[in-house]
């Protein structure tokens, strides 16, 4: 049990286009970080991504289909419970979304852009989008950057910015949100054809640190909140060598007492530990991620859990408090994971 003898949550997003059973509920046992599975609830197209509302009463999910909405759902039990229709974000193929000024922010990767939700009271989201964030530009990649795409947004540590990730561009925007629309402050170039994917935060703020898809490395960024700067520092590849067929990095997460850093790569399926060194990251072990395509990677309570899109898997490993490197712990099956969240 959690404190205060509430159960400990884990919640799961699935492709259902792939088979998945929407989202999922799991109890989570309050030592060994296993999961177990309890409910699940479908309606919703491909629930791709999802995000607990300050309080953990609320979850929202993206829609990651070509028209792309927002769903909101009570989690007052361990059954989802569907809180009206998904809202329409005016963009296509949603992949990520936060909380952010009392709205709901997405990335939108099929039209590569940021739409802004307004939430009411309830929690649930308003029925048009107070605004959208057209990213703009290209990069080297032939197939995967002729056009803006964005794959991630979320607030900053401070809570006074918007950052979003675009593979397609090869860059990251800082953006404000002005009468609910989102305004763009200013927009910082990483290495051509790395296609940045994901960003964390260190705990005291002052970094950050992106996992680019394209090239499997990662980029270290000095983050200064007072003025919404980011300065990228340094570059290290997540693989001990030479990938031996596909190697996509997805997933990155960081401990937080901000000594280690994790990504998790697809093709490899493999996670990778990393020691953070001020500016610079130390590469320190490479194991097998349990599962095929590990898609999304979140750090909880001492654990690390992959999920595991076609193999159609969670798995979790304990991380070894000295030195960082998981170890495996044990699995469930769900068809078509591709988030999971803790509350």
């Amino acid at each position: 049990m959690a404190d205060g003898g509430r159960r400990r949550r884990a919640f799961i997003g699935s492709f259902t286009a792939a088979g998945g059973p929407g989202v999922v509920t799991a109890a989570v046992h309050p030592h060994s970080g296993a999961l177990a599975l309890l409910e699940s609830v479908d309606g919703v197209p491909d629930p791709s991504y999802l995000a607990l509302a300050p309080g953990g009463r609320t979850l929202y999910a993206v829609s990651e289909t070509a028209d792309g909405a927002v769903a909101a759902y009570h989690v007052h039990d361990d059954k989802p419970r569907l809180a009206g229709p998904p809202v329409p974000v005016d963009a296509s193929g949603p992949t990520h979304l936060s909380v952010f000024g009392g709205h709901v922010l997405t990335a939108n990767y099929g039209s590569g852009s940021v739409s802004a939700v307004p939430v009411r009271p309830d929690g649930t989201p308003a029925p048009v989008p107070s605004g959208v964030l057209q990213h703009t530009g290209s990069g080297p990649h032939e197939r995967r950057q002729r056009a803006p795409h964005a794959h991630q947004v979320q607030p900053d540590p401070s809570g006074r910015w918007a950052v979003s990730v675009d593979l397609g561009t090869d860059s990251v925007r800082v953006c404000t949100l002005q009468r609910g629309v989102p305004v763009l402050h200013r927009e910082f170039a990483l290495r051509p054809g790395s296609g940045p994917r994901h960003l964390v935060f260190h705990p005291d703020g002052r970094y950050a640190y992106v996992v680019n898809e394209l090239t499997p490395t990662v980029t270290v960024c000095r983050w200064d909140a007072g003025t919404g700067t980011l300065r990228p520092l340094s570059e290290t590849p997540v693989l001990p060598g030479a990938p031996v067929g596909d190697a996509y990095p997805s997933g990155i997460a960081v401990s937080p007492d901000g000594r280690f850093l994790w990504t998790a790569t697809r093709g490899e399926d493999v996670l990778t530990t990393f020691t953070i060194e001020d500016d610079r990251l130390r590469r320190t072990a490479t194991v097998p991620c349990g599962g095929h395509w590990p898609r999304a990677l979140t750090e909880s309570d001492g654990h690390l859990y992959a999920a595991n899109e076609r193999s159609g898997n969670i798995t979790w490993f304990t991380v070894d408090v000295e030195t960082g490197a998981p170890r495996y712990e044990g699995q469930v099956e769900i068809p078509a994971p591709s988030c999971i969240v803790f509350g």
